[in-house]
């Protein structure tokens, strides 16, 4: 018997036994299957409808087309067969009211659709592809499947479909940051942030979820939730997984460092995130000379890791802790401004000027990092004489 006929009796006989592991297994293009000569071949196609009924034998067609596109370096041409495949499976899981073992193929081949997509977005041999195109409709394919396991309301814990959502959520979060349209990241929150089952997915699904989320709290400015989901992240993920750790800390430290808690060094080592380090001791010392250059060389690192506004917000702190410098040496609760402003020029803001200091100091209290007010018929900046500097995890929302 040709190998490529014993492959297609294997998806048979798995989807007889409601096999879903199996059944995703052989309809991945990671397995063995797709180097079998001629499985993608009219005739072997031909073969394969003998031995695959309905509803499956479409899936299938689909499937074998992607391998004939994949043999010849067709990535658009993958794309559109995987997209069908996916469609014709959520139509599958339609039919399947009373069960769930078809989860596991969803998953395998929704996250083989995504790269796919980014496959075909990348390939220089679709000039006609406008940047994202493809992505977005993967991301309408795989809302598809999310609503089918979404709309499953039967009460049954163990054969819900719902029990498949978070990992096609976790698809769409990766696809809608990577074409910049994180507002339409909210309804998939709120479902899980909602479902019954929020804390019982797999792990693994949950540290991929609280790590977009937790980015999206923090270009949302939400810094404390991004703290707990991206610290939760970061303590649930295998330890072994140096890799992800690193990816995790680069968002949660800088994070960490708006609410006031400083990275210490031996950490920064481990996961060769030094950058932060010289960037750490800036902020702390009140230095903006300093805090500028390191910006301006490690301004490369910041932008690729999508921080770098982010990383600017830091400048608040380093001119509060610099004031706070200043009231320490004068050791008064009336701080003239002009004193502010000398400080300021000394350390690197040369072409600064008073009413652009009073603005400053104005943003400040406003925030909630300098409680006081601004005299301006004496020039002064006046302080509390209780906490005058509040520790920045108390004043941050």
């Amino acid at each position: 018997m040709r190998m490529w006929a014993a492959f297609y009796l294997k998806i048979r006989r798995v989807w007889l036994n409601q096999d879903g592991e199996g059944l995703a297994d052989l309809l991945s293009l990671r397995h063995s299957h797709v180097s079998i000569p001629q499985i993608g071949s009219e005739t072997a196609i031909n073969k394969a409808m003998e031995h695959i009924s309905t509803p499956l034998d479409d899936l299938v067609l689909c499937h074998l087309k992607a391998v004939s596109a994949m043999n010849k370096n067709d990535p658009l041409a993958m794309y559109n067969y995987q997209s069908s495949a996916v469609q014709y499976l959520a139509k599958i899981l339609q039919m399947q009211k009373e069960e769930n073992w078809m989860l596991p193929v969803m998953n395998v081949m929704c996250l083989e659709l995504r790269l796919l997509a980014i496959g075909a977005e990348n390939s220089k041999n679709n000039k006609n592809v406008k940047p994202g195109e493809v992505l977005e409709k993967c991301a309408e394919c795989l809302m598809a499947c999310f609503r089918v396991c979404a709309a499953d309301s039967r009460s049954s814990e163990e054969d819900t479909k719902r029990w498949g959502m978070l990992a096609l959520i976790n698809q769409l979060l990766k696809v809608y940051f990577r074409i910049n349209k994180l507002h339409l990241c909210r309804p998939l929150i709120r479902a899980i942030e909602s479902s019954p089952y929020k804390d019982h997915f797999a792990l693994a699904q949950q540290i991929t979820y609280k790590f977009f989320v937790g980015r999206k709290a923090m270009f949302d400015s939400d810094y404390k939730i991004a703290d707990e989901y991206l610290t939760y992240a970061f303590e649930h993920c295998h330890i072994q997984c140096s890799k992800n750790k690193r990816l995790i800390l680069t968002y949660l430290i800088p994070v960490k460092m708006l609410l006031g808690y400083m990275p210490k060094q031996h950490l920064l080592e481990k996961y060769n995130l030094m950058e932060f380090w010289e960037l750490m001791e800036s902020v702390r010392k009140g230095d903006l000379r300093s805090l500028e250059g390191v910006m301006a060389k490690h301004e490369t690192f910041f932008i690729d890791a999508g921080i770098y506004l982010i990383v600017e917000k830091l400048k608040l702190i380093a001119y509060r802790n610099l004031f706070k410098k200043v009231y320490l040496a004068l050791n008064t609760h009336q701080i003239p401004v002009l004193s502010l402003l000398v400080a300021l020029q000394m350390y690197g803001m040369e072409d600064i000027d008073m009413d652009e200091t009073e603005c400053l100091l104005a943003n400040l209290i406003y925030e909630g990092k300098i409680k006081g007010y601004i005299s301006y018929q004496h020039k002064k900046l006046v302080i509390s004489k209780q906490n005058p500097f509040p520790p920045l995890s108390t004043i941050i929302p």
